[in-house]
């Protein structure tokens, strides 16, 4: 391959995560906590931060990329408070100057905008509610982050992204220089990816343990067996299954909205079922991923005792 692989682990990503996962509601029908997630953060936060929080929904998205390399980037270690504090001291060239070799769209401007709107709500945020989750999910991603550096000694990079992204692959990209990669749990089962000049940032989920209720299926199979439920998504895994298509290919051959297309193309991923062939510009290709229709069988004869 011709990039490196980095595996950097944070709280500061965790925060991110899931400030963004609530204030955007994105995804969350899809994810594991699901938007009861957010209903029960709701009644656990004051009338007062519901309200200071609420202007974020609104806000662009590309901002988080730019919170990103301010993290990747970070020279205060990786708790959260300090990185904040860094943050809201710094000028407004300075964080422009951090941002801007990857964004080249960035400006001063914007930098400072990015920093008076969020920091203050991610330091709310904090507060109010990842403090109290903080504890349980630092060893999680620690952990595991530890786990993928080993490997790293072991695979090669893109077997490496494969594995731990469960799908996601990431061919020769001669505008890329380094891959990081960093493990949350707030997202899981989703990955979120960012291609930025000379690196591409990809966030890959921690799974949680499970509580052993003998007579409920893992979580793994309840996505799985749902992902097949629909009849357009089994047909959509067979006509992937030869070679890797396009959206542009599946809106051609199968008639299909792009829009019903990504909804059932990403309940296949975080199902693992597909892989995604990652290019610059979304020129992503999607491909069946072997790996996902082993670990059915594995799983749903663990479950039954076969």
């Amino acid at each position: 391959m011709n990039y490196k692989v980095k595996v950097d682990v944070s709280s500061i990503y965790e925060l991110m995560a899931s400030f963004m996962v609530y204030t955007s509601k994105k995804w969350t029908d899809d994810m594991d906590m699901g938007p009861q997630w957010v209903h029960t953060v709701n009644n656990q936060l004051s009338e007062s931060v519901r309200t200071a929080l609420a202007p974020a929904s609104s806000w662009p998205f590309d901002d988080f990329d730019v919170l990103y390399t301010w993290a990747i980037l970070r020279q205060t270690g990786d708790d959260v408070e300090p990185f904040l504090e860094h943050l809201m001291h710094c000028s407004d060239d300075s964080l422009f100057e951090i941002s801007s070799p990857y964004i080249p769209t960035m400006t001063v401007e914007n930098a400072g905008r990015i920093r008076n709107d969020y920091v203050p709500l991610l330091k709310l945020w904090y507060v109010h509610y990842f403090k109290q989750v903080e504890g349980d999910i630092k060893p999680l991603i620690e952990v595991d982050a530890l786990e993928k550096r080993t490997l790293l000694t072991k695979m090669d990079p893109e077997n490496l992204i494969e594995y731990a992204s469960a799908g996601l692959v990431v061919e020769n990209m001669p505008e890329i220089e380094t891959v990081v990669l960093f493990p949350t749990v707030h997202n899981r089962p989703m990955n979120l990816f960012c291609f930025y000049t000379n690196m591409l940032l990809i966030q890959y989920p921690v799974d949680i343990p499970e509580e052993d209720h003998e007579n409920e299926p893992p979580m793994c199979l309840t996505r799985m067996t749902h992902a097949l439920s629909d009849l357009n998504r089994l047909r959509l895994l067979r006509y992937v299954a030869d070679k890797p298509k396009s959206l542009t290919d599946m809106q051609r051959d199968l008639n299909q909205p792009i829009e019903t297309l990504r909804h059932h193309l990403r309940i296949l991923r975080v199902a693992g079922f597909l892989r995604i062939h990652l290019g610059n510009h979304n020129n992503e290709k999607y491909s069946i991923r072997p790996d996902g229709v082993a670990e059915l069988q594995i799983f749903l004869e663990s479950y039954i005792h076969l």
